[in-house]
């Protein structure tokens, strides 16, 4: 006889408020698990007016009483105002802020449940390290990285942003802009070939994605070399903490840039249509074996369709091809990661990398 499916029920009388999360458990078990989604608090009250099993209740605050904990409920999560977790008796209460993201609400269910779910033996995607790179500097890489970063979030990844600059300035549109001060890490990283990411770890911050703190100097002033990102990159993969890893990466190419292309599954190289970009970008792909292949996707950003596009001129041979345009963006100085999540073209561009 096979074994029953783990039994998921949400009781909230919002509809609206139910669907993505309802839409979420769908996409991500599809028939593996029986859900049952209840509106009509009357129902709900007389389903359980009966004994009744699940291994997971997610139900809003007005809904719960303590009377549920004579059913047979492996978890439940009371979404509610409250941050807080406790023990009732026999049945495990999560209180979850109900007006979070649903990722972080699914997450928290998901991570809290891997039992109950039959979850414990499934084993982790390795993470997949993103380089996005450019010819020429101003060609909005940090837009890009930052909105790659957040739409993969948005899509229910778990993403590390690094900004690999020599002096960086990514923090501008961070409601956390402030520098890392710990003297105890830049002794760490500038001493260690072979970074521990548990010893850095208390570091990373999180603004909608994860991200390492900006610098407080320039590299040359703190005594440590460009070849840091890619430890910390390579430390963060081995963690396996992540689903995607987000290297920002300063323009040009040499040698330091190369090492950060080798441990990259994909790399975003970012150019405009114009002739200058067009051009660098041209010298940039014949400088990196195998820059055609599979593993480099080509993106337009700024694309302004009126203007003079040097990607289909005669006057240029192009080296690559182009996979999305983004186009401009206004009030681009203003612009805070809320605004890239929202952006249409970069939600899009997200779709290459799932």
């Amino acid at each position: 006889m096979a074994a029953s499916k783990p039994r998921v029920i949400i009781a909230d009388t919002d509809i609206n408020y139910l669907i993505p999360i309802q839409l979420k458990f769908l996409v991500d078990f599809g028939e593996k698990i029986e859900l049952e989604v209840i509106t009509d608090p009357e129902y709900f009250k007389e389903l359980f007016s009966d004994p009744q099993s699940a291994e997971i209740l997610i139900i809003s605050e007005d809904l719960y009483s303590d009377l549920l904990q004579k059913h047979t409920i492996n978890n439940v999560f009371v979404m509610t105002e409250q941050y807080e977790e406790e023990q009732t008796g026999g049945l495990f209460v999560n209180k979850i802020y109900k007006y979070t993201s649903i990722k972080e609400i699914f997450n928290e269910i998901i991570g809290k449940s891997t039992t109950v779910l039959g979850l414990g033996d499934v084993k982790k995607t390795e993470p997949k390290i993103i380089l996005v790179a450019s010819a020429s500097g101003g060609v909005g890489k940090t837009f890009v990285s930052m909105g790659l970063s957040a739409c993969l979030s948005l899509n229910y990844k778990k993403v590390l942003y690094l900004n690999a600059a020599n002096l960086q300035s990514f923090h501008r549109i961070l409601e956390n802009n402030s520098v890392i001060a710990d003297s105890d890490f830049y002794e760490y990283i500038s001493n260690s070939n072979d970074i521990d990411f548990e010893k850095i770890e208390h570091i990373i911050r999180r603004e909608t994605f994860y991200y390492l703190p900006p610098f407080k100097g320039s590299l040359s002033s703190l005594g440590v070399d460009f070849g840091v990102y890619g430890r910390i990159a390579v430390a963060a993969k081995r963690s396996m903490n992540y689903d995607y890893i987000v290297i920002d990466c300063i323009s040009g190419f040499d040698e330091a840039i190369a090492g950060l292309i080798d441990i990259a599954e994909k790399v975003v190289v970012v150019t405009k249509q114009s002739e200058t970009s067009v051009f660098a970008t041209n010298i940039l792909t014949d400088s990196i074996n195998g820059a055609t292949g599979e593993k480099y996707v080509y993106v337009c950003n700024d694309f302004l369709p009126d203007d003079d596009n040097s990607l289909i001129s005669p006057r240029i041979q192009l080296h690559f091809s182009v996979a999305e345009y983004i186009e401009h963006v206004l009030h681009y100085d203003h612009l805070r990661i809320k605004d890239l999540m929202q952006n249409k073209e970069l939600q899009k561009m997200t779709y290459l990398f799932i």
